[in-house]
Order: C-alpha cells, then structure tokens, then sequence
C-alpha cells in the first residue's frame, strides 16, 4: 500500500470527533492492507512508529529540509524498512549524521502531506484520536469478529499490530490462541478513583482493601532460575532491581507472573520519597554496588497473573489472593484486608495513613484481571494533601485557552531566617473552570508587573487552595521542594497572602513529618 493512502486515512481519522466514524475509516484501512502491512498500519495510525527508539529529536527533526516529491510512490513497507535503518544506527562518532542522512532520504521521497505525517510520526507526536479503544474496535470491525475476543487476546499480548494479523488472517480460532507468556510483560490493570472509602465501596458489598504504596510498580516474571523485571509501561530492569529478582525466586511455583511495588523505605518502615525509590531505575548495577547499599528496595506483591502454566486473570480477585497467599511468603505480600462496609475500610485506609502510606486500593471481591484497562473492580482511595499557595505569575494558555491566563505559577511563604516574600514550588493549570479562568485572567492582569515572553508576573495578593498528591525534592525551585499532581481546588478571597502556608510546612510533607488524614 502507498503511504499517502494511510495519510489520508489519518487525516480523515483526525478530521472526526465521532468514534463510530473513526473506526469505520480505520476499519477499512485494515482490509486493504496486505498481511506484512497490518502491523506497521495499526502501529502508525495508533501514532507510534514500530521502533522502540529512534533517537530522533526536535533538533534533528527541524535540521532536515528536503524538498517534497511531487507525485506519491512511497510504500508502506518501504517507510517501515528506513525506520528499521535509522533506529539501528549505533551510538557513536557520526551516528547522528547518519540518522540525519536516512531521514533526509526518507523525507525526500514522501510528498507535503507525507513529510508532515513522518515529522508527526518520528518524534510521537500525531494526535489522530486512533488510540487502543477505538483500534479494537476497528481490528474486530476488520476481521468480522466480535469486540470481546480482540480485547481479550489484546489484554494478555499488548502487540496490537499482531493481533490485528491474526484476527484478520485467522478470526475467533486464531485469536483464541493468545496467551498470557512468561517473558511477554502485559499492560498493568489500572484503578479508578474514589472520593472516600465509603464511595470506593459503593455497590461492592465486600472487597479486599490493600496498603497503597508510593512506589514504583513491577511486574515480575519468572521460569525456573531466570528472572525478569519489568515497569507500568513495560520496560525490562531486571538488572537494576535485584532484591526484587530475590524475591522472584523465593516464590513456591516454577513459572508465575506477579504484579507488586517495590519501594524504599526508611528504618522505621515508613517510605521514603518517592524520587528516592526511582533513583534505583537511572541505571544497572548489582547488590554489591553503593547505590544498591545507600537506597534498598523492597518489594511487596499484591496480584498474581499466572502460576504453572495457567493464566489466572480470569480468576476473582479472592481466588487470586488465596493463590498469591500461598506461594509468596508473607513478608512480601502487600497489607490487605477483607472488609464488609465503608466504616471497615475507612479503618484500614486509616491505618495505611498512619504508616506513611499514600492511601488504599479497594477491589471488587469478584473482579478479574483486566490487564491495560481502568476496570471499575478496582478504585483507590489517595487523600490529597491540601495547600494555600499565593499566586506569582500565570502564563498565556494554548489550544482552547487561547486567550486565558491559564499555567499558575504557585509559591508558599518564605520562612527562613528574615527572608519574607514567597518562594516558587511549581505551577499548575489542572482544575481551572472556564469561568475561573476568564475572571482569574482579569484579576491576574490587574496585578501586572512585568512580562516576559508567554508569562505575566503579578504583585503576590492572590491565594488559591491546591490539593497536591504530595512533594518531591528539586534543585529546579529554590526552596529545594516540588509538588506532585498540583490541581486547584479553588481561590480563597478569604484569605490575605499572610495566611498562606510556609516553606516549612511542604518541607514537612515532603520529610513525611505532615501526612494526609481521613
């Protein structure tokens, strides 16, 4: 297939706000595409190149400037085999001249609207609205298949563009053969979030209520003696993390599949921050290394996907939880509970606080696994952390906000020594109403110091209440403290910029001195 008939196909995806409509154009994209196509089709309408790492940036991106072609000749696979060339360039003395030299190459032959769909395409950024949901649909609109089998065989082998090949090639049968593979990490199961603990347990009955941990998730693997580690979003560091390899391999069974967090924590068994545990992800290193010494993780399991050569994700969450009982010793298992009311979990959500943890997960005593999907079995309960910050400059939205004083540059009363003022820790545009924004851009202009560039500094007389997810350390602002998932909660007239919260007291939150309450 000629690439320009795929780049109109984009273009008419992104042209629709209606899923129906996309997925339709998808559909019929992926009929007319020839067996060894289908892959790079769902992998570029889905907006990513099928290679892992390019290494090509916005520098790279803009240095090249070939003329278009006049006349569309540019295959599919033909595009797909200078991708291949490019991303296994070796690192080295002349390696960015030769990514360069092939990506001129490539752009040399694609017309105007092909070069723009490669630009878009190399560096990840098309937004086609063509994402896993509407893709589904779409291979199972393809092949002539119902919707459930595709996103079955899609939840235990995330390679979308194979399983689009079997469908198509092989229907139900092919699609059936699917399975969960030790070695083959599969998307985590994501949960929805629940105001309280009597909202996580509305409709539920009973559920399992586990510790929350601040960590980093893992996905272990093992067969045997061999061992893999994997991210949330699938990447392998086996070699940074061996206390969790470890652990793997005290598990009782010869082949399983686990999902947990590892994380730091201090002597008193309370985390530390979070940057402490993803220290541990920057590079590989052994036990014996100092890092591995000066910053130890834990890990605690809390899921089982498969054991022995059986996939269990189908299973209920209490089957799964009896199984993860038995083969992982208890010291390694995550802090649950089996409770029958909202006041039971809020006792348990209370008790993960005390501990220095972040809140709890609430699950449906009878929900499956659903690897890569937000299942309604699964909902956590995070109380936010609350602060009156003043605001000290906002800057010029985009998109939508075009217009609207939008990004709110935050800071928190200066309280060292005889400073005074306020000090910087961060910036948010999450939460705002179109209504807020349209009055807090005159209130902010009405303020107005000084500009530079897209930011408008204002006199320190506005405090707004944001709820932030916690803090990180920073050498970015000078009070050497970040927040986390900052969102505004609304602006406080109420209160003069004397009434804000110190320095000191984020500092606190961050030492895990302030913890977040029921």
């Amino acid at each position: 297939m000629l690439l320009a008939e795929l780049v109109e196909t984009s273009a008419a995806v992104t042209a629709t706000r209606s899923r129906n409509a996309k997925t339709a154009a998808v559909a019929e994209l992926l009929r007319r595409l020839d067996p060894e196509e289908v892959a790079i089709g769902v992998a570029w309408l889905s907006g990513q190149p099928r290679q892992d790492r390019l290494e090509v940036g916005w520098a790279a991106v803009r240095e090249v400037d070939a003329p278009p072609a006049e006349l569309p000749t540019l295959t599919l696979t033909e595009a797909d085999a200078v991708l291949e060339e490019l991303a296994g360039v070796e690192a080295g003395s002349g390696s960015r001249g030769g990514r360069l030299e092939r990506l001129r190459g490539l752009l040399a032959r694609a017309t105007a609207p092909e070069q723009a769909f490669l630009r878009g395409l190399v560096l990840r950024e098309l937004r086609q609205g063509a994402q896993e949901g509407v893709m589904v649909q779409a291979i199972a609109a393809a092949a002539e298949v119902d919707e459930a089998p595709v996103r079955r065989a899609v939840m235990v082998h995330p390679d979308l563009g194979a399983v689009a090949r079997a469908a198509i090639a092989g229907g139900e049968a092919a699609l059936a053969a699917f399975r969960l593979e030790v070695f083959t990490p599969v998307l985590p199961m994501l949960a929805g979030t629940a105001a309280d603990a009597g909202d996580a347990m509305s409709g539920l009955g009973a559920a399992i209520v586990e510790d929350k941990l601040d960590g980093a998730r893992v996905q272990v693997h093992r067969a045997g003696d061999e061992v893999r580690v994997y991210t949330r979003n699938l990447r392998d560091v086996t070699g940074r993390l061996p206390e969790v390899v470890a652990v793997a391999r005290q598990v009782e069974a010869s082949s399983v599949v686990l999902d947990g967090e590892a994380i730091a924590l201090r002597p008193d068994g309370t985390p530390e921050p979070f940057q402490v545990t993803m220290a541990r992800f920057g590079r590989d290193h052994g036990s014996d290394t100092p890092l591995a010494g000066a910053t130890p993780l834990r890990v605690f399991l809390f899921d089982v996907l498969h054991v022995d050569g059986e996939d269990v994700i189908d299973r209920p969450t209490t089957e799964r939880r009896e199984l993860l009982h038995r083969i992982v010793p208890a010291e390694h298992r995550v802090g649950s509970e089996l409770v029958s009311d909202a006041a039971g979990a809020t006792e348990v959500l209370r008790r993960a606080l005390e501990a220095g943890h972040e809140g709890v997960m609430v699950k449906a005593v009878d929900a499956p696994y659903e690897a890569g999907r937000r299942g309604s079995g699964w909902r956590k309960v995070k109380p936010a952390h609350t602060l009156d910050l003043v605001v000290l400059a906002a800057e010029w939205g985009s998109g939508r906000r075009t217009g609207w004083l939008s990004n709110l540059h935050l800071g928190a009363r200066d309280d060292r020594g005889d400073g005074g003022g306020f000090v910087m820790l961060g910036k948010t545009f999450k939460g705002l109403t179109d209504e807020v924004l349209r009055w807090q851009t005159e209130a902010l202009l009405e303020r107005e110091v000084r500009r530079t560039r897209n930011v408008v500094h204002v006199r320190p007389e506005l405090v707004v209440e944001i709820a932030i997810d916690g803090v990180q350390a920073s050498t970015r602002y000078p009070g050497g403290v970040a927040l986390r998932f900052a969102r505004v909660k609304g602006y406080r007239p109420d209160k003069s910029p004397a009434d804000a919260d110190t320095l000191a007291t984020v500092q606190a939150i961050h030492r895990g001195d302030l913890r977040a309450t029921v």
